[in-house]
């Protein structure tokens, strides 16, 4: 139980102010459960906890009511709809037996125009309200983008593992059929083979894009030519059973760049196996290079339609893919961060009647 010269309301008021504010004040009784004050109602006055405990609702559809906050001893509620002359906002409900100060509508506004002190101690209650609010909202809407993205993370996956799922159950009974030929089960196993391995391609991908940090790699100084040469037959063994080409345009400048081999890597495969992508019926994929003072550029072109005009500004986005029937959408956004964590950066080029081309650039070793 609080007494009425307590509560903020009544903070540093001169004593005819506060004996101005006891002569306007009423003490109701509510018992639990009883609906105080309800939403869309007048605002009739003031209220204040004296004991007990209120709980604040709204409604934010028509049939789903949301408790906002609860009130205890010294707590103030009512006060903007005093203010505004506006219906209530919210319904108050005792949550257990409680006793309120009650200061009536036009009671309250007669001593707000004659005393600013209490006009000052009013408008800090609302501005702390809003405060409140604003705080709350801001809760609601990350945790809102944050469900959003799980949401969108986890329709990618399930998508995204049905069709190699179901091409293994279909292939192991193929295989372990009693009539099955030793040809169709050797295509079989290469292609549960096969699916395996997108399906660890996708867990990797998986866990690059949700690692907040990277764990602690050794970084070497690295010939970047020798780096080129030792990948470009793994990238042409990943493509050339597509009816695709990967070739040089250039040999790769000399010099030496601070690299994670492993992690590096997975940028020329998310990137080429892209291009793959874009290009179902074959096509050809050029590597070159060009070197600077401080950086060494390395470009990926393809011979497919190009980059959509609608995606162009999100490639690098999570999520975001354009005319892919497999894949998490995470392969650009994982080449991004290990670029940047490279310190280095990647980017697109347009160019007229040619197809995608993307460019990243990492700085020389010092």
């Amino acid at each position: 139980m609080i007494a009425l010269e307590s509560v903020n309301l009544c903070r540093n008021l001169a004593p005819d102010e506060l004996r101005a504010l006891r002569a306007i004040t009423r003490e109701r009784r509510f018992a639990a459960g009883t609906q105080i004050v309800r939403e869309g109602d007048s605002g009739d006055g003031v209220y204040i906890v004296k004991d007990g405990l209120v709980e604040i609702s709204g409604l934010i559809t028509a049939d789903i009511q949301r408790v906002f906050r609860q009130l205890g001893p010294g707590e103030i509620f009512g006060e903007m709809a005093v203010v505004e002359d506006r219906p209530r906002s919210a319904t108050a409900r005792a949550l257990k037996d409680t006793e309120l100060y009650f200061i009536p509508r036009d009671d309250m506004l007669a001593l707000l125009q004659r005393s600013p002190a209490v006009a000052f101690n009013v408008l800090e209650e609302i501005s702390h309200r809003l405060r409140e609010f604003d705080q709350l909202h801001l809760r609601e809407v990350m945790q809102a983008e944050r469900l959003a993205v799980i949401g969108n993370f986890a329709r990618s996956i399930i998508h995204d593992l049905k069709t190699p799922l179901t091409i293994i159950g279909l292939s192991a009974e193929i295989a372990c059929a009693p009539n099955t030929t030793t040809e169709k089960r050797a295509q079989s196993q290469e292609r549960i083979r096969k699916q395996i391995g997108r399906i660890n391609d996708m867990v990797g991908d998986i866990l690059e894009f949700t690692r907040s940090r990277q764990p602690e790699t050794p970084r070497e100084s690295v010939n970047y030519p020798d780096f080129i040469n030792e990948i470009l037959p793994d990238l042409q063994a990943e493509t050339e059973t597509r009816s695709t080409r990967v070739e040089l345009q250039n040999p790769p400048p000399a010099g030496r760049l601070i690299l994670d081999a492993r992690r590096l890597r997975r940028v020329f495969f998310n990137l080429v196996h892209n291009a793959t992508d874009a290009m179902p019926d074959g096509g050809k994929i050029i590597i070159r290079f060009l070197g600077h003072e401080n950086e060494i550029i390395t470009e990926i072109e393809d011979t497919g339609p190009g980059i959509a005009p609608e995606i162009a500004g999100k490639l690098f986005d999570p999520f975001v893919t354009f005319g892919k029937a497999q894949g998490t959408g995470l392969g650009l956004s994982i080449c991004k961060k290990i670029v940047e964590d490279h310190r280095g950066h990647i980017w697109t080029r347009a160019e007229p009647d040619r197809g995608a081309i993307f460019c990243f650039a990492l700085p020389l070793a010092k």
